[in-house]
This record gives C-alpha cells, sequence and structure tokens, in this order.
C-alpha cells in the first residue's frame, strides 16, 4: 500500500534508469522484505537468505565496475537503492551499504588487482558478506586512538586487538580490518574467515537493528600473509575514505524509513476516527504531517544535489556529513511522530513505525553521531578545530 511521497516531484530529476533501479528494488522489498521482516526484528534474527537476493539484485557494490562484479551505476542510483532497502528495514540496507562502501570500495580504491580479481566478485554475487573493522570497544568517535596492532613476521604479520559492533561479522567471511603497525601507521588489512585466532562472537540483547547480524572482530595471534594488506594507502585516510561513501548511502537510506513512517501514519489518521470525525482532520495531526512532508521534501532534494556533485567528483566529505546528519536527525524526529499519530498501535509489529524508531537509534549513532557531525561541520565553516 506505499505511496512514495513526492512533493515537489522531485522523480522530474531523476533519468529514466534511475526510476526503473528504485522501482525494481522497491518491488523486491515489497516482496521479499516487507512480509517477514517483523518476524525476523521480533526473534532477533538475521535473514541470512537475503544476501544472495541482494547480490543477484545488484545492490552490493552499484558503483565498483562491472569487470569486478559491480553494477557500474552512478551515485544517485546507489542512493536510490539504499533508499528502498531503509524503507524495508535499516537492517537490511547496512547489510548492503557495509557490503558495498566500507567492504568493496576500500579493495577496488586501495587493493592490488589480484586482490580485486579475487575478493571483489564473490562479495558483489553475496556468495561471501563482508564487513568493516574500525571501531573498537575504548575507540569509537576517536578511531585514529585504536589499539589493534600488528607486528612484522617474514611474509605475514600477526595481528592483536578486537573490534567491535560490527554489522555483518557473525556471518562474514572477510573483514577489512583497520590496525597500526609497529610505527603506529594505520593500515587496510583482509582478515579471511577461518585464520586461526580470528573469531567473531555475536552480539546479543540489542533493542535497535534486530534483524541485522551485529558483532566483534578478535584477533588472538592471527597469522595474515603480507598480500592480504591493501598497498593503496596509509593512515586515517583510507577508513575515513570509506566511512564517507558509507554515510553518503545512509543520507539517503534513513529518508526511506522517513517515507515509510509518514505514509503509514498518514493512512492511519485518515482511517482512524475519534471524536465522530477521522484524527487527519485534527489540526494537531494536520500540523505533523505537515511538517514530516515539508522535512522529507528538504531532505530529498539535498540527497539529489549530493549525489550530483559525487557523480561530479565534487562533493566534499563535510558535505557528506552534513546530510548524513541531517537526514538522520529528520528522519528520527519523523519516526517519532509517527508513532505519536499511531498512538497505542504504533509501538506493535502490526505497523513498522516502532521497528523503524528503534532502528534510527542505531543509525544516527554510527559512522559518525549527530553531535561529531555538527563538529564537522562547525570547523569547515569557522577553520576552529572543536575535537582537540
Amino acid at each position: 500500500m506505499f505511496q512514495s511521497p513526492d512533493y515537489f516531484e522531485v522523480d522530474a530529476l531523476f533519468t529514466e534508469e534511475h526510476r526503473m533501479i528504485r522501482d525494481a528494488v522497491r518491488a523486491y522489498v515489497k516482496k521479499e522484505i516487507t512480509p517477514v521482516i517483523e518476524k525476523y526484528a521480533q526473534q532477533g534474527a538475521f535473514p541470512e537468505h537475503i544476501v544472495k537476493q541482494l547480490g543477484a539484485l545488484g545492490c552490493f557494490g552499484p558503483t565498483i565496475p562491472v569487470q569486478y562484479g559491480g553494477g557500474g551505476l552512478d551515485y544517485i542510483s546507489y542512493g536510490l537503492m539504499m533508499q528502498e532497502l531503509e524503507r524495508g528495514d535499516s537492517g537490511v540496507r547496512s547489510t548492503a551499504s557495509v557490503q558495498g562502501s566500507l567492504v568493496m570500495f576500500p579493495i577496488f580504491a586501495y587493493g592490488s588487482e589480484e586482490q580485486k580479481q579475487r575478493f571483489l566478485p564473490p562479495l558483489a554475487s553475496g556468495e561471501w558478506l563482508g564487513c568493516f573493522g574500525l571501531t573498537e570497544p575504548d575507540h569509537g568517535s576517536d578511531p585514529s586512538s585504536m589499539t589493534t596492532r600488528f607486528e612484522e613476521e617474514g611474509d605475514h604479520i600477526i595481528l592483536n586487538g578486537a573490534k567491535m559492533w560490527i554489522s555483518n561479522a557473525p556471518f562474514a567471511q572477510v573483514a577489512v580490518v583497520w590496525a597500526k603497525d609497529p610505527a603506529g601507521i594505520v593500515y587496510g588489512i583482509i582478515v579471511e574467515r577461518g585464520m586461526e585466532g580470528f573469531s567473531t562472537p555475536a552480539t546479543h540483547n540489542k533493542w535497535s537493528l534486530r534483524a541485522s547480524a551485529t558483532g566483534e572482530l578478535v584477533f588472538d595471534n592471527v597469522r595474515i600473509p603480507k598480500t592480504n594488506i591493501l598497498p593503496g594507502v596509509q593512515g586515517m585516510k583510507g577508513p575515513l575514505s570509506c566511512l564517507n561513501k558509507a554515510r553518503f548511502g545512509i543520507a539517503w537510506g534513513v529518508i526511506g524509513a522517513a517515507m515509510d513512517c509518514y505514509d503509514t501514519a498518514l493512512r492511519y489518521a485518515k482511517e482512524r476516527s475519534q471524536f465522530g470525525k477521522p484524527i487527519a482532520a485534527f489540526q494537531l495531526q494536520q500540523k505533523k504531517l505537515a511538517e514530516m512532508i515539508t522535512e522529507i521534501t528538504k531532505a530529498q532534494l539535498l540527497n539529489w544535489r549530493l549525489g550530483v556533485l559525487m557523480n561530479e567528483g565534487k562533493a566534499s566529505a563535510q558535505q557528506v556529513s552534513m546530510a548524513k546528519r541531517n537526514s538522520c536527525a529528520v528522519a528520527t524526529q519523523i519516526c517519532r511522530d509517527a508513532r505519536q499519530i499511531l498512538g497505542g498501535m504504533g509501538i506493535t509489529g502490526e505497523y513498522p513505525v516502532m521497528r523503524h524508531m528503534m532502528n534510527l537509534e542505531s543509525v544516527i549513532t554510527y559512522e559518525g553521531t549527530h553531535d561529531i557531525h555538527l563538529l564537522i561541520t562547525g570547523m569547515d565553516i569557522t577553520g576552529i578545530n572543536a575535537f582537540k
């Protein structure tokens, strides 16, 4: 029953190919995700079967060149894909955006040709699932202080440390892990399932992203060939460039969740009667709905413009940061207002609102918190670093 809100005819800004890609993912979500996602969320289980489906649909690494198994598409196509997947569930979008932006992108951008040929095609098809290891138990917003380290031993390195809050970890065949060498320089390392001393314990008892697989990465003297080190980058530029791509996908994705909540609240308000008329007839409910569609429209236009800049190679990390923060803040408020409109029904699994609302509490935190992104914008416009 979902009707995509488009108050300012934003569709006209997209090409026919953009709309076809969006509609294909929208149809997939309607058929494969919406009917089952509440069950998986209630059970706190990851729908593992969707991994190969997402690969077949082209949702893994859509901007990666075709020669490596990617879609060879532009960034607006990528954004629209993430929008539709997150309309289904934030965890589903997380699975896809981690795979494409945080695992496939660094291998493509910084890997050797042998690494690209070996790892990218099975990741693109969904034969393999990947994860990204940056956040640590004691180092979240300040990843440069990471303590995961490696020592050299002939043709191998010995990796020790741990990463936390890692999407896809319990099911991943490969992990792109960021660690420091003896000199304190950060490198990207491809760690493979089955390497002795490498484990991925699952994170339990989550109230958010319950249909997403979350875990830890634990490295206990893991012996890794030096050929698994990404040769094309050193320092924090590597992981931060990956986060830039992923934040772009989040900016689009969470607006999909906002659209779903708005559409649900609008239909409910028209159907639910109190005091002899639909609650949509009351001023306070109209105020909520009017503010919802206004904020969705503003975010749609901001995301579209950012997509154009990404395609032209002109988008700055600070612009991506602003879009991520704005979209997350907008979507979170829309979900909360939608829950208010639905009243008691808003907390049940009969409607998607509470699930979206809980999920977004994670999305507004990971890959840069709301406050961190405010400081990124603040430093950009003032030239003053407030982080130190």
